[in-house]
């Protein structure tokens, strides 16, 4: 291994220890890393590469560590620092996800689990706040957001919101400049077929196209599993908070909670399944855009579709969260969990979510000892 790449390990395998926060701190810690400290890249670089993970499915972050690697170690380096960083965030959550499965039953862990829920609820009407601000560019993407939402919790699937809204952004910006220019982007999955059953294969072919059609946020990859996984009673709502709960606490992308989903439903074969189904295609997809990016920021189409698609993402993530209000918080306490997570998550904008997490756990267990 060159000195090159075993830099572009170090550090990635860095990150992945102590990438709080989620996908903009994961970023803005890069930003600090490789452009301020070890001038790698020029910061007007760095910002196209954020530019180019918009425009593919997967997790921005994980998306931009291969960018990356890529930048400073060639093709090695691409892999290198996607695998460097995700490692440690899959290790925790595997070792999480065999705790879970041995003793979340138990009436000493219960307590912990029941005031995580209402805290990472908390969290994720953060997020969406933030995205909203980002997502909602003008008047007309507002009303498309409010489309998606009443969709999603009519029951169309989250896909389907969101590659109609990204047709609709596609044909308003083509409208708005008169002729095709572009690049488009075309799925390359369908709706597939439903699960037949836990096995292995099942849950990786699944993970794949989830990991091969997600845009937005993490978050809403949540969505995702609840119309594939929890609709189709193969996964219960709280086995998805939980998982939620376990993205957030844990470093890394919140993509490695699809490795604790996997191991709830066939140990560590699922985890191993679920986990490369999911990250797979982010490789894949970075490795071919990468010499395209020129070419795609220059797209009037794909700018279109994004901001459809990004719009339409806070409107997914607000009907999941409006369907985990309703399946989590039923009492008082999850009640006075969640105001207080809200209040902190709204007054200390720059606290890590892993407070919060730890806090709603601390506070589900005292306030159980009330009778």
């Amino acid at each position: 291994m060159n000195s090159e790449l075993r830099q572009v390990a170090a550090l990635f395998l860095k990150l992945g220890v102590i990438g709080f926060g989620g996908p903009a701190a994961h970023i803005a810690m890069m930003e600090d890393e490789l452009v301020r400290r070890r001038k790698w890249m020029t910061h007007e670089r760095f910002l196209d590469l954020i530019g180019a993970t918009n425009l593919i499915p997967g997790p921005n972050s994980t998306e931009m560590t291969m960018h990356c690697g890529h930048e400073r170690a060639g093709w090695p380096g691409l892999i290198v620092a996607g695998v460097c960083f995700i490692a440690p965030a899959v290790l925790i959550t595997g070792a999480l996800a065999w705790a879970y499965q041995r003793y979340g039953q138990l009436p000493e862990v219960k307590p912990f689990i029941y005031g995580i829920q209402p805290a990472v609820i908390a969290i994720i009407i953060g997020a969406v706040y933030t995205l909203a601000l980002k997502a909602i560019k003008s008047a007309w993407l507002g009303v498309l957001a409010v489309a998606a939402l009443v969709a999603c919790l009519s029951g169309v699937s989250e896909l389907l919101a969101l590659f109609a809204c990204g047709a609709i952004g596609i044909a308003v910006a083509l409208s708005r400049s008169g002729k095709l220019t572009s690049l488009v982007p075309l799925a390359a999955f369908g709706s597939g077929t439903s699960i037949l059953s836990l096995s292995t294969a099942s849950i990786f072919w699944t993970f794949l196209k989830i990991g091969s059609i997600l845009y937005g946020s993490g978050y809403v990859l949540f969505a995702f599993l609840e119309d594939e996984l929890v609709s189709k009673g193969l996964l219960s709502v709280q086995a998805l908070n939980d998982a939620i709960a376990v993205g957030q606490f844990t470093p890394g992308p919140v993509f490695s909670s699809a490795t604790f989903i996997g191991y709830q439903m066939n140990g560590w074969s699922g985890a191993m399944a679920a986990t490369a189904g999911i990250f797979l295609p982010s490789f894949v997809f970075v490795a071919l855009l990468n010499p395209l990016i020129p070419k795609l920021r220059a797209s009037r189409a794909m700018s279109g579709f994004l901001d459809a698609v990004n719009a339409a993402s806070v409107a997914v993530i607000l009907a999941v969260c409006i369907t985990m209000v309703q399946a989590t918080v039923t009492d008082w306490r999850a009640i006075t969990i969640g105001l207080l997570s809200l209040l902190v998550t709204f007054a200390w904008e720059r606290l890590n979510s892993a407070w919060i997490v730890l806090g709603g756990a601390l506070l589900g267990y005292a306030l159980h000892l009330i009778p």
